[in-house]
């Protein structure tokens, strides 16, 4: 008898492990924008578009050919007209607040404030 208790625990253990497994899997399926043009919003306020080359659970971003968008110094909720250039970067998870796809975005006016 002693060995089927045994037997139960290991298959208890598999099973554990793999609920484990499954539960640090992303919210987010990301694989999809792979090799496509996204853009991404970080906590501060600065902005990038580039071509999504990787990512992990924790929503570390690699993007190629990414472009900033720069603000506009005497507003720091508007965006320039000004970008530059990055190339090849690694953004960190903790920041990002936004994930979007190029393809299909429109940019509108903000609801929330007074157009004057």
């Amino acid at each position: 008898m002693a060995s089927g208790d045994s037997e139960k625990r290991k298959a208890n253990n598999q099973m554990q492990d793999q609920k484990e497994k499954k539960r640090k899997e992303s919210i987010l399926d990301l694989s999809k924008y792979l090799e496509k043009t996204i853009r991404v919003k970080f906590a501060g306020g600065r902005e990038a578009s580039g071509i999504l080359k990787g990512y992990d659970p924790l929503l570390n971003l690699v993007l190629d050919n990414t472009i900033e968008y720069l603000r506009d110094p005497d507003d720091p909720y508007k965006l320039a007209e000004d970008t530059r250039e990055l190339g090849l970067v690694v953004c960190r998870g903790t920041s990002v607040v936004l994930i979007c796809p190029m393809d299909g975005m429109e940019s509108i006016p903000n609801p929330f404030i007074s157009q004057d």
